[in-house]
């Protein structure tokens, strides 16, 4: 949730779906992250003059009430079977695995997960070459395995056996803000898949 817009509770919306005309649906049900409160939407449109989408909740009357949206996440309840495509997985499945070249050598674990443009970029961090961008593309990543905890890459294609063990890390960088209940997959993206949980709004 970006901001508020206006005195009767609508909000601006940054949208992490790749279905936000089906996720902002009228009648459909909302909730905070974390909270069981229902946010019934009563309109939602693209915002006009920018990215993200306006929308309205039922129990949302006006701005003074909105004000406790701000900068937080909106989940909706999904079922992964009907939800995510054929060789997808939700960024929360994917976080975690583990990463290895194609001799099995361990290189780290996937700590984030952020969008460039189209791509997904996992962020690995862990293992001997310290901290590294690994695109989530077929030609780099050969074997997608969140389901048990797996990733195996084309170290080659990423010119990893260039880097040294002992050069300097980078300094870390700020903590991203990640939809951990968006989907995998997206712009051609390696590929994953459950049950009911909670999904992108």
């Amino acid at each position: 949730m970006r901001g508020l817009h206006g005195l009767r509770g609508a909000v601006r919306v940054e949208v992490l779906t790749d279905q936000p005309e089906a996720r902002f649906a009228l009648g459909n049900v909302l909730h905070l992250e974390g909270d069981a409160r229902p946010l019934t939407i009563t309109s939602a449109e693209p915002v006009a003059d920018g990215p993200g989408w306006r929308v309205r909740f039922r129990e949302v009357p006006d701005r003074a009430a909105a004000e406790r949206l701000r900068e937080a996440y909106l989940e909706i309840a999904v079922d992964r079977t009907a939800d995510l495509s054929e060789g997808a997985a939700y960024w929360h499945d994917v976080i975690g695995s583990t990463v290895k070249d194609s001799s099995g050598t361990v290189l780290g674990s996937v700590a984030d997960i952020y969008r460039a443009g189209e791509a997904e970029v996992y962020v690995v961090r862990g293992g001997p070459l310290g901290e590294f961008d690994l695109p989530a593309i077929h030609d780099v990543i050969t074997t997608f395995a969140p389901e048990r905890g797996e990733l195996i890459v084309n170290e080659s294609v990423l010119d990893l056996a260039g880097r040294a063990v002992d050069a300097p890390v980078a300094a870390p960088r700020p903590p991203r803000r990640r939809p951990r209940w968006s989907r995998h997959g997206k712009g051609g993206g390696a590929t994953g898949g459950g049950d009911a949980a909670e999904g992108p709004a």
